[in-house]
Protein backbone atom coordinates (compact mmCIF):
# COMPACT_ATOMS: atom_id res chain seq x y z
CA UNK A 1 0.00 0.00 0.00
CA UNK A 2 1.79 3.41 -1.10
CA UNK A 3 0.74 6.55 -0.24
CA UNK A 4 2.30 8.89 -2.93
CA UNK A 5 -0.63 11.72 -2.25
CA UNK A 6 -1.11 13.94 0.45
CA UNK A 7 -4.54 16.07 1.61
CA UNK A 8 -3.97 19.11 3.55
CA UNK A 9 -7.31 20.58 4.61
CA UNK A 10 -7.42 24.77 4.97
CA UNK A 11 -10.81 25.87 4.48
CA UNK A 12 -12.38 26.33 7.36
CA UNK A 13 -13.43 29.87 8.47
CA UNK A 14 -11.14 30.06 11.73
CA UNK A 15 -8.32 28.19 9.69
CA UNK A 16 -8.35 29.69 6.22
CA UNK A 17 -5.74 32.66 6.80
CA UNK A 18 -3.81 30.54 9.46
CA UNK A 19 -1.70 28.13 7.16
CA UNK A 20 0.02 31.52 5.30
CA UNK A 21 1.74 33.04 8.26
CA UNK A 22 5.75 33.20 8.52
CA UNK A 23 7.45 31.49 10.48
CA UNK A 24 11.40 30.64 10.55
CA UNK A 25 11.88 26.72 10.19
CA UNK A 26 14.51 24.54 11.77
CA UNK A 27 17.26 25.68 8.98
CA UNK A 28 16.41 29.44 9.99
CA UNK A 29 14.62 30.38 6.84
CA UNK A 30 11.66 32.24 6.75
CA UNK A 31 8.78 29.57 5.64
CA UNK A 32 4.88 30.01 5.72
CA UNK A 33 3.00 27.15 7.77
CA UNK A 34 1.88 25.85 4.73
CA UNK A 35 5.39 25.57 3.18
CA UNK A 36 6.75 23.60 6.00
CA UNK A 37 4.11 20.93 6.39
CA UNK A 38 4.33 20.40 2.42
CA UNK A 39 7.96 20.17 2.82
CA UNK A 40 7.20 17.95 5.56
CA UNK A 41 5.07 15.55 3.53
CA UNK A 42 7.34 15.54 0.40
CA UNK A 43 9.97 14.01 2.72
CA UNK A 44 7.39 11.30 3.56
CA UNK A 45 7.58 9.93 0.05
CA UNK A 46 4.47 12.02 -1.55
CA UNK A 47 4.29 13.23 -5.38
CA UNK A 48 1.17 14.95 -5.82
CA UNK A 49 -0.73 17.33 -2.83
CA UNK A 50 -4.17 18.17 -2.61
CA UNK A 51 -5.01 21.35 -0.92
CA UNK A 52 -8.46 21.83 0.94
CA UNK A 53 -9.65 25.75 0.27
CA UNK A 54 -12.36 27.96 -0.10
CA UNK A 55 -12.49 29.26 -4.00
CA UNK A 56 -11.60 32.82 -2.41
CA UNK A 57 -8.82 31.73 -1.23
CA UNK A 58 -6.59 30.55 -4.29
CA UNK A 59 -4.57 33.24 -5.19
CA UNK A 60 -3.21 33.82 -2.11
CA UNK A 61 -2.72 30.30 -1.62
CA UNK A 62 -1.31 29.97 -5.36
CA UNK A 63 1.38 32.88 -3.97
CA UNK A 64 2.71 30.74 -0.87
CA UNK A 65 2.90 27.69 -2.81
CA UNK A 66 4.33 28.83 -5.92
CA UNK A 67 7.91 26.97 -5.26
CA UNK A 68 5.99 23.96 -5.47
CA UNK A 69 3.09 24.36 -7.80
CA UNK A 70 3.45 21.49 -10.69
CA UNK A 71 2.87 19.05 -7.31
CA UNK A 72 -0.24 21.23 -5.74
CA UNK A 73 -4.05 20.37 -6.73
CA UNK A 74 -6.44 22.99 -4.86
CA UNK A 75 -9.66 21.28 -3.48
CA UNK A 76 -13.02 23.64 -3.51
CA UNK A 77 -14.87 23.68 -0.50
CA UNK A 78 -17.15 25.93 -1.78
CA UNK A 79 -19.71 26.32 1.77
CA UNK A 80 -18.10 25.81 5.39
CA UNK A 81 -20.12 22.32 5.57
CA UNK A 82 -17.34 20.70 8.27
CA UNK A 83 -14.06 19.16 8.26
CA UNK A 84 -15.81 15.48 7.66
CA UNK A 85 -17.24 16.95 4.14
CA UNK A 86 -13.73 18.87 3.49
CA UNK A 87 -12.06 15.55 3.54
CA UNK A 88 -14.53 13.98 1.26
CA UNK A 89 -14.09 16.74 -0.70
CA UNK A 90 -10.54 14.93 -2.11
CA UNK A 91 -12.52 11.53 -2.80
CA UNK A 92 -11.66 12.12 -6.78
CA UNK A 93 -8.43 13.21 -5.67
CA UNK A 94 -7.45 10.04 -3.91
CA UNK A 95 -7.71 7.83 -6.98
CA UNK A 96 -9.15 5.27 -4.71
CA UNK A 97 -5.68 4.96 -3.27
CA UNK A 98 -4.46 5.68 0.19
CA UNK A 99 -3.38 9.22 1.18
CA UNK A 100 -1.37 11.12 3.95
CA UNK A 101 -3.62 13.69 5.74
CA UNK A 102 -2.56 16.83 7.50
CA UNK A 103 -4.43 19.99 9.32
CA UNK A 104 -3.26 23.28 7.66
CA UNK A 105 -3.50 24.81 11.26
CA UNK A 106 -1.20 22.22 13.36
CA UNK A 107 2.54 22.15 12.91
CA UNK A 108 4.40 18.92 14.38
CA UNK A 109 8.24 19.07 15.34
CA UNK A 110 9.49 15.56 15.55
CA UNK A 111 12.13 14.64 18.76
CA UNK A 112 14.11 12.11 16.25
CA UNK A 113 15.87 12.34 12.81
CA UNK A 114 12.73 10.74 11.32
CA UNK A 115 9.86 12.85 10.54
CA UNK A 116 6.02 12.51 12.07
CA UNK A 117 4.78 11.95 8.64
CA UNK A 118 7.60 9.68 6.81
CA UNK A 119 6.67 7.49 10.27
CA UNK A 120 3.29 7.41 10.12
CA UNK A 121 3.58 6.70 6.45
CA UNK A 122 6.19 4.04 6.83
CA UNK A 123 3.81 2.18 9.69
CA UNK A 124 0.58 2.31 7.38
CA UNK A 125 2.21 0.64 4.49
CA UNK A 126 3.85 -2.05 6.52
CA UNK A 127 0.57 -2.58 8.17
CA UNK A 128 -2.10 -1.97 4.94
CA UNK A 129 -4.48 -0.27 6.66
CA UNK A 130 -5.27 3.25 8.31
CA UNK A 131 -3.37 4.96 10.88
CA UNK A 132 -3.11 7.77 13.26
CA UNK A 133 -1.03 9.60 15.03
CA UNK A 134 -1.87 10.00 18.66
CA UNK A 135 -0.16 11.61 21.52
CA UNK A 136 -0.58 11.30 25.74
CA UNK A 137 -2.72 14.28 26.88
CA UNK A 138 -4.13 16.01 29.28
CA UNK A 139 -7.84 15.56 30.23
CA UNK A 140 -7.87 19.11 29.98
CA UNK A 141 -7.23 19.36 26.55
CA UNK A 142 -10.29 17.01 25.33
CA UNK A 143 -12.31 19.49 24.28
CA UNK A 144 -10.12 19.94 21.65
CA UNK A 145 -9.04 16.81 19.94
CA UNK A 146 -10.54 13.63 18.35
CA UNK A 147 -9.96 10.82 21.08
CA UNK A 148 -9.60 6.62 20.82
CA UNK A 149 -9.82 3.95 22.69
CA UNK A 150 -7.53 1.21 22.33
CA UNK A 151 -5.22 -2.22 23.08
CA UNK A 152 -1.62 -2.32 22.55
CA UNK A 153 -0.72 -4.80 19.37
CA UNK A 154 2.02 -7.02 21.37
CA UNK A 155 5.25 -6.68 20.80
CA UNK A 156 5.35 -3.43 18.24
CA UNK A 157 6.08 -0.24 20.96
CA UNK A 158 3.48 2.00 20.51
CA UNK A 159 1.36 0.78 18.41
CA UNK A 160 -2.52 0.56 19.26
CA UNK A 161 -5.33 -1.75 17.50
CA UNK A 162 -8.45 1.28 17.92
CA UNK A 163 -12.04 0.00 19.47
CA UNK A 164 -13.44 3.62 19.94
CA UNK A 165 -13.01 6.95 18.80
CA UNK A 166 -15.27 10.21 20.19
CA UNK A 167 -14.90 13.11 18.98
CA UNK A 168 -14.25 15.78 21.43
CA UNK A 169 -15.44 13.32 24.48
CA UNK A 170 -16.05 14.89 28.35
CA UNK A 171 -13.90 13.81 31.08
CA UNK A 172 -16.73 11.34 31.75
CA UNK A 173 -16.74 9.55 28.20
CA UNK A 174 -13.30 9.82 28.26
CA UNK A 175 -13.13 7.46 31.81
CA UNK A 176 -15.80 5.22 30.69
CA UNK A 177 -14.99 4.30 27.32
CA UNK A 178 -11.13 5.61 26.17
CA UNK A 179 -8.62 4.99 29.25
CA UNK A 180 -5.46 2.79 28.02
CA UNK A 181 -3.71 1.00 30.95
CA UNK A 182 -0.36 2.19 31.41
CA UNK A 183 -1.03 5.73 30.27
CA UNK A 184 -0.80 8.30 33.17
CA UNK A 185 -3.74 9.02 35.48
CA UNK A 186 -5.51 11.30 33.42
CA UNK A 187 -4.21 11.27 30.27
CA UNK A 188 -5.89 9.64 26.90
CA UNK A 189 -4.55 8.73 23.30
CA UNK A 190 -6.00 12.11 21.34
CA UNK A 191 -4.98 12.85 17.62
CA UNK A 192 -1.53 14.10 16.57
CA UNK A 193 -3.06 15.92 13.00
CA UNK A 194 -2.03 13.65 11.22
CA UNK A 195 -3.18 10.19 9.61
CA UNK A 196 -2.72 7.79 6.31
CA UNK A 197 -6.31 7.29 5.13
CA UNK A 198 -7.13 4.55 3.31
CA UNK A 199 -10.08 4.52 0.47
CA UNK A 200 -13.03 2.89 3.27
CA UNK A 201 -12.79 5.91 5.34
CA UNK A 202 -13.96 8.21 1.93
CA UNK A 203 -16.09 5.39 1.66
CA UNK A 204 -18.15 5.91 5.06
CA UNK A 205 -17.64 9.47 5.35
CA UNK A 206 -19.35 9.82 1.66
CA UNK A 207 -22.06 7.40 3.31
CA UNK A 208 -22.85 9.35 6.69
CA UNK A 209 -22.81 12.60 4.81
CA UNK A 210 -25.74 11.29 2.23
CA UNK A 211 -27.69 10.15 5.21
CA UNK A 212 -27.04 13.45 7.29
CA UNK A 213 -29.10 16.31 7.78
CA UNK A 214 -26.76 18.35 9.05
CA UNK A 215 -22.99 17.60 7.21
CA UNK A 216 -21.22 19.65 9.82
CA UNK A 217 -22.17 16.99 12.09
CA UNK A 218 -20.00 14.19 10.08
CA UNK A 219 -16.55 14.18 11.66
CA UNK A 220 -13.42 12.03 10.69
CA UNK A 221 -13.61 10.80 14.48
CA UNK A 222 -16.89 9.73 13.79
CA UNK A 223 -16.10 7.93 10.40
CA UNK A 224 -13.15 6.35 11.85
CA UNK A 225 -15.37 4.72 14.96
CA UNK A 226 -16.93 3.45 12.18
CA UNK A 227 -14.09 1.78 10.49
CA UNK A 228 -12.74 -0.03 13.87
CA UNK A 229 -15.81 -1.61 13.48
CA UNK A 230 -15.15 -3.41 10.18
CA UNK A 231 -11.27 -3.38 9.54
CA UNK A 232 -7.87 -3.32 11.09
CA UNK A 233 -7.34 0.54 12.50
CA UNK A 234 -4.00 1.66 13.96
CA UNK A 235 -2.91 4.20 15.58
CA UNK A 236 0.60 5.41 16.89
CA UNK A 237 2.02 7.08 19.77
CA UNK A 238 4.00 9.50 18.40
CA UNK A 239 7.31 10.87 20.49
CA UNK A 240 6.91 14.14 18.71
CA UNK A 241 5.00 17.20 19.74
CA UNK A 242 2.07 18.79 18.15
CA UNK A 243 1.17 23.06 18.38
CA UNK A 244 -1.99 24.10 17.27
CA UNK A 245 -1.55 27.56 16.04
CA UNK A 246 -4.69 28.72 15.69
CA UNK A 247 -4.63 28.42 19.81
CA UNK A 248 -3.70 31.49 22.10
CA UNK A 249 -0.30 31.78 21.54
CA UNK A 250 0.30 28.90 19.20
CA UNK A 251 2.21 30.17 16.47
CA UNK A 252 4.49 32.06 19.29
CA UNK A 253 4.86 28.39 20.75
CA UNK A 254 5.30 26.44 17.37
CA UNK A 255 8.23 29.38 16.09
CA UNK A 256 9.53 28.62 19.89
CA UNK A 257 9.73 24.77 19.21
CA UNK A 258 11.06 24.86 15.79
CA UNK A 259 13.89 27.37 16.76
CA UNK A 260 14.81 25.29 19.95
CA UNK A 261 14.93 22.26 17.43
CA UNK A 262 17.00 23.72 14.44
CA UNK A 263 20.46 25.06 13.75
CA UNK A 264 19.77 28.68 16.03
CA UNK A 265 19.07 26.60 18.80
CA UNK A 266 22.02 28.35 20.72
CA UNK A 267 21.28 31.73 19.17
CA UNK A 268 17.85 31.47 20.23
CA UNK A 269 18.20 30.16 23.81
CA UNK A 270 20.81 33.26 24.11
CA UNK A 271 18.61 35.56 23.23
CA UNK A 272 15.60 34.33 25.41
CA UNK A 273 18.25 34.28 28.55
CA UNK A 274 18.89 37.79 28.02
CA UNK A 275 15.35 38.31 28.11
CA UNK A 276 14.57 36.63 31.02
CA UNK A 277 17.13 38.33 32.96
CA UNK A 278 16.17 41.79 31.84
CA UNK A 279 12.88 41.02 33.14
CA UNK A 280 14.25 39.88 36.11
CA UNK A 281 16.84 43.27 36.46
CA UNK A 282 13.77 45.40 35.62
CA UNK A 283 11.91 43.39 38.79
CA UNK A 284 14.54 43.94 40.79
CA UNK A 285 15.23 47.73 40.08
CA UNK A 286 11.57 48.43 40.85
CA UNK A 287 11.44 46.61 44.17
CA UNK A 288 14.63 49.15 45.04
CA UNK A 289 12.74 51.96 44.39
Amino acid sequence: MLTKKALITAAAKKQRNLPLQTLVNRDGIEKSVLEIIIEETLVAGVEEIGIVINPEDENRYKEVVKDYISRIKFIYQKEPLGYGHAIYCAKEFTENSSILHLVGDHLNVSLQPEGCSEKLVKIAEQEACTVSAVQATSETQLPFYGTIGAKRVPGKKGLYKVTTVIEKPTPTEAEQSLVIPGLRSSHYLCFFGIHVLTPSVFDILGFELKKSIDPKSVTLSRALDELSKKEQYLAFEHPGMRYDIGSKYGLFTAQIALALNGKDRDLVLTKMLELLAQKELSYFNKTEE
